[in-house]
């Protein structure tokens, strides 16, 4: 019966949070898809558990114990859902292939895919707004005079991010039929000396 019943809440904190995710992406302004959905997931749950709490024979169907584990799951796959779900649908770069690829008629050349990605991705989806608009809003950078600058937070998220590339990911990678690590420090190439576009906070 208990099994039967945390189904039951659970199918019902699904509901809750697709209701409110649909709700909010339609009519609420979004700062960053991310936040935004992992919000709707805290929201969801707290509807639920506030019913639980209003209902005497939802509220001695489980002990204390036993409705933190539900509460626990339920933050997890609304989460597990903010991540998969919008947020993937969001960035996925994968996705966009596929849904240009189908656009342009099914097939672009692979020499060309380079200059559909700068040309035609980066401006239909505002990629470098977006993603300062994401930046900003996470107190990671700050964009003072025409200059974007990490702020604390952006610089030690910032090592930590190139400290677990260079130290977890893979290093024998598929990359178009060859096993490579050049992913585990994808700057080693990058040109060294100023390169015209710097500018340096006071």
């Amino acid at each position: 019966m208990k099994l039967i019943k945390a189904i039951g809440l659970t199918l019902l904190y699904i509901a809750l949070l697709l209701t409110i995710y649909v709700a909010h992406a339609r009519y609420f302004p979004v700062d960053v898809v991310l936040y935004s959905a992992v919000i709707d997931a805290v929201l969801a749950a707290l509807v639920l558990v506030a019913l639980v709490v209003l209902l005497p024979p939802l509220r001695r169907s489980f002990s204390g114990f036993e409705y933190v584990l539900l509460v626990t799951i339920w933050m997890l796959g609304g989460y597990a859902f903010a991540i998969s779900g919008p947020t993937l649908l969001d960035r996925s770069l994968s996705f966009y292939i596929l849904e240009k690829l189908q656009q342009r008629g099914g097939g672009i050349r692979q020499d060309q895919i380079g200059t559909v990605f700068v040309k035609e991705y980066m401006p239909e989806f505002r990629l470098v707004d977006v993603r300062l608009t994401e930046q900003v809003r996470s107190g990671t950078v700050v964009i003072k005079d025409g200059c974007v600058e990490l702020t604390a937070k952006g610089k030690m998220l910032a090592s930590v991010s190139l400290f677990l590339r260079h130290n977890f990911l893979p290093r024998k990678r598929l990359l178009m039929g060859t096993y490579s690590d050049t992913l585990v420090d994808p700057y080693a190439d990058s040109p060294t000396g100023p390169q015209g576009y710097e500018c340096h906070a006071d």
